[in-house]
């Protein structure tokens, strides 16, 4: 499970270029890592999906139906346990320390560092690639987060100097602490019932809702749909 270090690893990454060259990117280059990582978000949540599917032509009809309903089931959870205005006022505590660095910078280095630890940690793509690295050691969402967390570093370093990139060990120790107990906890129940699969096939689904968020085409409330990784094996077994 290297997810979670190729996260903070990009994280600290993003502070070192935020040292060395000190200019922000141009409008071109973030709308160039936009596309791109949009993209790559979209590969590699439909190959989340191939690889997790497979069988005859009615096998995999069934698990990608089993994957829709997760996802569409998990959302309608999510909007009644209320996840998005959660995430929502988890990011907008961190936002206004942001604000006030920018107004009056530099910024306390606390405070930045609260506020990177809270949006880093708590962003959906972490806790949705921390659960694929801990069941089927499949690290690329958080390798694309990583980049994400990196962009935002260097946007952070100017506003609240080196010490906020010290966020990277708490952002290492959360995704390490949920991938292990996903693999350790979760992990041996769904193998033995060869519940993994449509778990993994669901996460792939959501990845693609991520890149929708990325490229800007539209608002996602994306926390919504994390509890379709717990519906999933759930409506696996029922219906097989």
């Amino acid at each position: 499970m290297i997810g979670a270090f190729l996260n903070a690893l990009g994280i600290l990454l993003g502070a070192l270029a935020a040292l060395a060259w000190r200019e922000p990117f141009s409008a071109r280059t973030q709308n160039w890592f936009r596309s791109t990582l949009g993209g790559l978000t979209v590969f590699f949540g439909l190959r989340l999906v191939w690889e997790n599917t497979g069988g005859t032509a009615t096998t995999i009809l069934r698990q990608l139906f089993i994957a829709l309903l997760a996802v569409g089931l998990g959302h309608w959870l999510g909007r009644r346990l209320r996840l998005q205005k959660m995430s929502n006022w988890l990011g907008r505590r961190a936002v206004e320390r942001l604000g006030a660095a920018q107004k009056n910078p530099p910024g306390k280095p606390m405070d930045g560092f609260a506020a990177a630890t809270v949006l880093f940690c708590a962003a959906p793509l972490g806790i949705l690639g921390a659960v694929t690295d801990g069941l089927a050691g499949d690290f690329y969402p958080l390798a694309l987060k990583a980049v994400m967390d990196g962009l935002a570093m260097a946007g952070f370093v100017p506003l609240f100097r080196w010490p906020v990139a010290l966020a990277a060990l708490p952002v290492f120790i959360f995704l390490t602490a949920l991938a292990s107990a996903v693999n350790r906890f979760a992990l041996p129940a769904l193998a033995a019932h060869h519940l993994g699969e449509p778990t993994a096939a669901a996460a792939g689904l959501v990845m693609c809702a991520v890149s929708l968020v990325i490229l800007g085409a539209r608002r996602v409330e994306l926390a919504n749909f994390l509890p379709a990784l717990l519906l999933a094996p759930v409506l696996a077994r029922l219906i097989e």
